[in-house]
């Protein structure tokens, strides 16, 4: 029996983790165990005594709010730490989530045992931290990346890395042209997490009522992720005086809301990439704590945050970032 501990962090990481889980027994049927942390839906395919859910206190967004929670972090990362020794697995599969894989990558291979280490999804050091790229070499056995441009970048480095493609592509291919767009309908997107909410949405609704002003006909309907995101977005919008039969809070159809909407506002995040995957028209906006802006400012190394605009190499999506959030 082969056995693979998982560790994603975020709801997006859950998701693509649940889809290698379930790829891998479709090949191998009965003769893989998985084990690790992770959400819902890997916990769905393993089983919930096998995958520990942690995303309501994993998944959090900015240097700040990390070290706020620092102590939570150290005892998860020893707990994780245990765990893969105590199991003996043959393979661990670390997915995106880097502030917390990486280290935990590190310690892993300090162990010098025989468990193999395997990272899905590159974490985005070709964008604040290149040197490492030869570090990672030294403590991954495979990386499996899902844009095209970073196998170079760690096939320069001797670390055995293969291109898979973007899992959006398979995920969300059988979803699109299903809805048409609906003119005047404008979608609001401030992200999957309570956090994210509470950034991004109250900035969203500023520009709602700019809008509502200016084009009074203009309709609003806003995604969010689960019931509990649902309840803070209304409370929000009840205090905003724009609530009415216009102004809807939406739970659980994102996607479809990504093929309704005529345009959108989103938050920064694996929600851009699926609306240039829909083809829709939108804006990204980004929010964090002062302290996180300030050090990603001299780090990062990359013109845009947008992967669209990224991969474009210009500026094909309009990014409101921070300070520039209420100024246009």
């Amino acid at each position: 029996m082969t056995k693979l501990y998982f560790v994603a962090g975020e709801m997006s990481g859950d998701t693509h983790g649940a889809a290698v889980m379930e790829a891998i027994r479709d090949r191998d049927g009965g003769g893989v165990e998985f084990a690790g942390v992770g959400g819902s839906r890997m916990a769905g395919v393993a089983g919930q005594l096998q995958i520990r859910d942690w995303l309501e206190d994993a998944a959090v967004l900015g240097l700040w709010e990390v070290l706020k929670k620092y102590g939570y972090f150290r005892r998860e990362f020893e707990r994780v730490l245990d765990e893969v020794r105590e199991w003996e697995p043959d393979g661990v599969v670390l997915i995106d989530y880097p502030g917390f894989n990486l280290r935990l990558a590190k310690a892993l291979q300090e162990l010098r045992s025989t468990t193999k280490i395997i990272y899905y999804i590159s974490p985005q050091v070709w964008a604040w931290n290149r040197g490492r790229i030869g570090k990672m070499a030294r403590m991954l056995d495979l990386m499996i990346c899902i844009f095209p441009f970073e196998k170079a970048l760690y096939e320069s480095s001797d670390l055995r890395t293969e291109f898979a493609g973007h899992p959006m592509v398979d995920e969300l291919g059988p979803q699109r042209g299903r809805f048409d767009r609906e003119g005047g309908l404008v979608g609001l997107f401030p992200g999957s997490r309570r956090r994210e909410v509470d950034q991004h949405f109250g900035v969203l609704l500023d520009a709602a009522k700019r809008l509502r002003r200016e084009r009074p006909d203009t309709r609003f309907v806003a995604a969010a992720a689960n019931d509990a995101v649902a309840g803070e977005m209304e409370r929000q919008l009840a205090d905003s005086a724009l609530k009415d039969s216009d102004f809807q809070v939406v739970t659980g159809r994102t996607h479809e809301l990504m093929e309704r909407v005529e345009v959108a506002a989103i938050a920064s995040g694996t929600a851009t990439l699926e609306a240039a995957f829909f083809g829709l028209p939108y804006c990204l906006v980004y929010r964090v704590a002062w302290p996180t802006w300030a050090v990603g400012k001299l780090l990062v190394r990359v013109d845009y945050l947008g992967m669209a605009n990224l991969l474009a190499g210009r500026e094909i999506v309009r990014e409101f970032i921070h300070s520039r959030r209420t100024n246009e």
